[in-house]
């Protein structure tokens, strides 16, 4: 039996349909597996910790798989980095879109999804409107004349342990449950841009962008920070906000419990 590895990746989503691996589509899932069967020289199967939707960006993805090549673990990243460079053609020092930040032995009953007990997601909105940020951050056009403190005000009604039905499109893996924990919800405003980040033990499919919309519409006026705790009661997605859209999302950190994190 092989080594349990676990890799931690960054990748700019832009050119990729997303994550998960698909027949006729480039994505991240695809790319890394056919790095590591290059390597290997048989084929890998890898195990991601969240399924990334298309233009959605990475910070801290995590992926698990058994490696049984003779090659060190350790040495996988810069092997990895250089063949993400190269397109495929063996050029070294270009950079790629997708960036092994390390990889690691784990125990034998280690899985990047199973083991996951929570996450850390970043959403970027833009001030300036520089168009060489267009896919790297959502471009909101009244961005600078958002109601910070009423966006917060309303945040704070979304932490805590709630069903967050109202957070969900249609179209995901179905839950057992909706209910979720989120544990801190901070926005910060910058002279070039708003951050919101969110951590939970969870989340809902598009429920970090519906989340961001929600809180748009609450900056701009359109809701008010004292609906949230009946749009959530409600469990009505009609009532929450816009799906803010994937540019602006970065998976930024995945926990695996007390004593095991990345």
């Amino acid at each position: 039996m092989g080594k349990n590895v676990l890799i931690r990746i960054e990748y700019d989503g832009t050119n990729f349909s997303g994550w998960q691996k698909q027949p006729k589509a480039r994505t991240v899932q695809g790319e890394i597996e056919h790095v590591l069967k290059y390597i290997a020289m048989e084929d890998v199967n890898i195990h991601g910790t969240s399924r990334t939707d298309a233009g959605v960006h990475a910070l801290g993805q995590c992926a698990s798989f058994e490696w049984n090549c003779p090659m060190p673990v350790d040495k996988l990243p810069e092997v990895m980095n250089r063949r993400f460079g190269a397109g495929g053609t063996g050029r070294s020092g270009a950079p790629g879109d997708i960036r092994i930040i390390s990889a690691e032995v784990m125990p034998d009953d280690f899985h990047a999804r199973y083991s996951c007990t929570g996450k850390t997601y970043r959403y970027i909105i833009d001030k300036t409107g520089d168009i060489f940020r267009r896919k790297q951050a959502f471009q909101y056009p009244e961005a600078d004349q958002l109601d910070i403190e009423a966006m917060r005000e309303a945040a704070a009604h979304i932490v805590g342990t709630h069903d967050f039905k109202c957070f969900e499109t249609a179209g995901g893996t179905p839950r057992e449950t909706t209910v979720r924990t989120v544990s801190r919800l901070d926005i910060e405003d910058r002279e070039d841009s708003i951050v919101i980040e969110i951590t939970g033990d969870g989340f809902l499919y598009n429920m970090v962008r519906i989340i961001v919309g929600t809180l748009v519409e609450v900056g701009i006026g359109r809701k008010s920070a004292d609906e949230l705790p009946g749009i959530i009661e409600g469990r009505d997605r009609g009532k929450a906000g816009f799906t803010a859209p994937p540019q602006g999302l970065y998976l930024k950190e995945i926990y695996f419990g007390e004593n095991l994190s990345v």
